[in-house]
Order: C-alpha cells, then structure tokens, then sequence
C-alpha cells in the first residue's frame, strides 16, 4: 500500500511508504491546532497527550500522571520536543473514508500554509491534495501538492463525511485523548 492510511480512521504522513503518495480532501476549513507530545508507560505503550496550548514540564508530567514517562528522544539525553499540530478530517480517496490527518510535520504544515495564500487555491475544500513521501527516518521529505477534484468523487466524499457526522464525529476529542469517530 503507498498511502498512509493507518489503523483507528488516521491518515499518518509518517506511514507513507518512501516513494508513495496519498490522494485525500480536506473536510473542514478550520483545522484543529493543539501540542502534542508521547509517553511512555512502564509496559512499553506509547499515546500521544496534546494540548491547547504549549504546555510547561509541569503541565506534562500532571496530564501523564504517574503511568506514564515522557518519551525520550533519539540520543536519549532528554525529552522529545513538544511539538505544534494540525489535525483535520480528510477524505481518504484510497480507502474512500473519512480519517483524521494529524501534522506534526513542519515542512508539510508550511506547504499548506504556501496553498492556501494562492489565490486560485483560495477555497481548499474544492480541491484534492496529494501527499507524497521520500526517505526514512531524518532524510525524509514530503510533498504535498493540490490537484482538481474528479467530478465521480464528489458524491462519494460528500456521503462520507455526512455519515461521519451524523454518527457523532467531533476532531475536538482529540484534545482529550478521545476518539473523534465515536463519544466515550
């Protein structure tokens, strides 16, 4: 499979096979913006904890509580970096479901940012957008670039996303630890 398509509805860009390419559609103007960062608990698990705003250590180690560590990063000599993230209910086209495309990813969250101030892109949700991933692990480059729309794929994406709404979909239970598709 090329796309990033990933298990629990989320379309994950770092899933992307080096060389591949997901097709998808922005479903909502308004992205959800929180930080975000991963711990670890003592059985190895690990779950991201995002937050509204950027939060202090203290605010991270209150939120893990005592089953979790935060995630150390690659050398091991210190906390990964919080990070800033976009989240977004998109319309898979290669899986034809609605998924939740989260951004961590600075690079893709700049080529959005670069779309949407071209004028001819103005309404981002009249058009599909194409993810492509080169390398692995600190060489990798994204892509992303917009692309019409096929006309057959409207009503597919459109009956989509209501079904999704209709039972229930909210991106803002993200926020806490929720699951967008389904009310805990």
């Amino acid at each position: 499979m090329s796309g990033g398509s990933g298990g629990g509805g989320y379309l994950n860009p770092s899933k992307i096979q080096s060389g591949g390419s997901v097709r998808f559609a922005l479903l909502s103007e308004e992205p959800l913006c929180f930080y975000e960062c991963w711990g670890e608990a003592t059985d190895g698990s690990v779950r991201p904890f995002r937050f509204s705003d950027d939060p202090s250590p203290a605010d991270i180690e209150q939120e893990m509580g005592p089953d979790y560590n935060r995630r150390m990063n690659r050398d091991g000599t210190a906390p990964e970096a919080v990070k800033f993230a976009i989240a977004v209910p998109v319309y898979n086209h290669e899986t034809g479901a609605v998924q939740v495309l989260s951004i961590t990813q600075k690079s893709i969250q700049r080529e959005f940012d670069q779309v949407s101030q071209i004028e001819d892109y103005e309404d981002l949700l009249s058009w599909d957008f194409v993810l492509g991933k080169e390398g692995t692990g600190l060489s990798t480059e994204y892509s992303l670039r917009p692309v019409p729309r096929k006309a057959a794929a409207q009503k597919a994406l459109e009956k989509a996303w209501t079904d999704a709404q209709e039972d229930g979909f909210d991106i803002n239970r993200l926020l806490m630890g929720g699951n967008p598709f389904k009310e805990a």
